[in-house]
């Protein structure tokens, strides 16, 4: 069963490259030409646009950044859609705000086709093994049609419901969940360093005690050891907590936490960290101290 792929970033290239291992034939595009070399090395058939990998794919992955780039690749000259067979699925898997996943499922109706709701959370290299979490919302039928697909790419599947846009919902209650707790493990850190405090075994006491938390223990390593690599932009999350504010106030509620952490993100991107893995948020704070 041919799939296309749009967008072979770290998430989208990783699961690019997990499906190709289990034997999948994938017909690939992204903006960056680069990214497809390695895909297409190890059997993946490149495309210039996304027309091109839809055509004669049965479900088109959408793996871009944005509800506008999704828009784009999808409807958009040369765009997926159009090239698409009636019947076919498109999985979105970008952080978008439910509006918007529903919007553009209502778009793919008038082309006949089908969507599945499947943003993703773990990381590139859970991504590449198939072990991320994938938060899928379709219609029953289209999640039975394309279970040997979805469970390809991950073996956690956390099937929420058949209302297309709560997928979107559970990704930003987890992602606000996840910003929270990194701005806390970072705050206590920069707070334990003025304190005169050894970062590392303040960190150890932390993972081993009730404020563990699994990202303030990845990204904090990270920051203390001075790695700045960056594997999620700290922007991915600024946008996140963005949209989950955003989806929380849309649905009647307001919480202490979100508002304020949100603003942590925005002001750390508008400070030129926009491009810098999340981790770097200890080095932001320690500049406003």
């Amino acid at each position: 069963m041919p799939v296309g792929i749009v967008g072979v970033g770290n998430m989208g290239g990783a699961i690019a490259t997990n499906l190709l291992a289990r034997g999948w034939p994938l017909r690939v595009c992204d903006i960056d030409a680069s990214k497809c070399r390695a895909l297409e090395d190890a059997g993946a058939i490149v495309f210039a646009d996304p027309a091109g990998a839809a055509a004669q794919s049965v479900v088109v992955v959408v793996c871009v950044v944005s509800a506008a780039q999704a828009n784009d690749v999808l409807f958009g000259a040369k765009g997926a859609a159009g090239a698409m067979q009636r019947g076919q699925a498109v999985m979105l898997c970008p952080t978008m705000s439910p509006q918007d996943v529903q919007n553009i499922a209502q778009r793919l109706q008038a082309f006949g086709l089908e969507a599945i709701d499947a943003p993703m959370s773990g990381g590139p290299a859970k991504a590449g093994d198939g072990s991320m979490s994938l938060m899928v919302a379709c219609e029953q039928g289209v999640f039975e049609r394309q279970a040997a697909l979805i469970q390809a790419m991950s073996s956690k599947v956390f099937r929420i419901s058949e209302r297309v846009g709560d997928g979107a919902r559970t990704k930003l209650v987890n992602n606000l969940a996840a910003a929270v707790n990194l701005l806390g493990a970072a705050e206590v850190l920069a707070m334990a360093e003025h304190m005169g405090l050894p970062l590392e075994s303040t960190l150890d006491v932390i993972e081993q005690s009730s404020g563990q938390s699994w990202i303030g223990s990845d990204r904090m390593r990270r920051a203390i050891a001075g790695d700045d690599a960056p594997r999620a932009h700290m922007a991915l999350l600024e946008k996140d907590t963005r949209l989950a504010v955003d989806a929380c106030l849309q649905a009647g509620f307001k919480g202490p936490l979100g508002a304020l952490t949100r603003d942590a993100f925005s002001a750390a991107s508008a400070a030129g960290f926009d491009r810098h893995d999340d981790a770097a948020l200890l080095r932001w704070l320690r500049r406003q101290a």
